[in-house]
């Protein structure tokens, strides 16, 4: 296949960045990067240009270290928290990705990030906390904490009741209570003092009247 050698006016994925002279398939150069602009053909003319376009790049490449050493130090003060569904044990459905954490980036933060920039050693398939490496410029790198939790979370087991004299959830000591049935109803109930054996009750025996003396008239 015919190659061609060109110099590229922008900076192309793969390729290079502008200035920079490549060689590349003849019907590439035709068909794409001439017409769109993105490089011209190597000749003593075109290479005059190469001055301006180095002077370019330079002025590029200094205004993205900036932009990326900023945002690096923005987002190492961020927590990206995702929310995933998960199974009654607990487990992931699927996984997070670079691409999921580019899109929450977007969504929480707007920052508009290129998942490439994302990199992980592979996709995370639990739940937790983690710390992912974006590399955002050849210079420049930052760690973004991530948190992974579930929409249905576990449910959580039930405290059990604090026991008399212990402390309740409340904080609250619970009261100590006797456990003998209607002991409590006995000490509230003062006995009566016992009646002496032989003893008269006065108020329930009539009253004795004094005999009348006899009179002549008694037989």
């Amino acid at each position: 296949m015919p190659k061609t050698e060109v110099i590229l006016t922008h900076p192309i994925v793969g390729l290079g960045a502008e200035s920079d002279q490549v060689k590349v398939a003849a019907g590439y150069a035709r068909n794409y990067l001439l017409p769109q602009g993105l490089a011209i053909l190597v000749s003593a003319g075109n290479k005059r240009r190469l001055e301006a376009l180095r002077q370019r790049r330079a002025e590029r490449e200094a205004h993205e270290y900036n932009t990326m050493s900023e945002l690096a130090k923005s987002i190492t003060k961020m927590t990206c928290l995702l929310k995933v569904k998960t199974g009654d044990d607990g487990k992931m459905f699927g996984s997070v990705t670079n691409g999921t954490i580019a899109d929450e980036l977007k969504h929480q933060f707007e920052i508009s990030l290129d998942k490439r920039k994302i990199h992980l050693d592979h996709p995370i398939k639990t739940l937790g906390d983690f710390e992912v490496d974006l590399r955002l410029h050849s210079e420049v790198h930052a760690k973004l904490k991530v948190k992974i939790e579930s929409l249905n979370p576990l449910p959580q087991p039930v405290e059990a009741e604090a026991k008399p004299g212990e402390k309740g959830k409340d904080g609250q000591f619970r009261e100590k209570r006797s456990v003998r049935h209607g002991a409590q109803a006995k000490t509230d109930v003062k006995a009566e003092p016992a009646a002496k054996p032989g003893a008269a009750d006065t108020k329930s025996r009539p009253e004795k009247r004094p005999a009348r003396p006899a009179g002549k008239g008694d037989k």
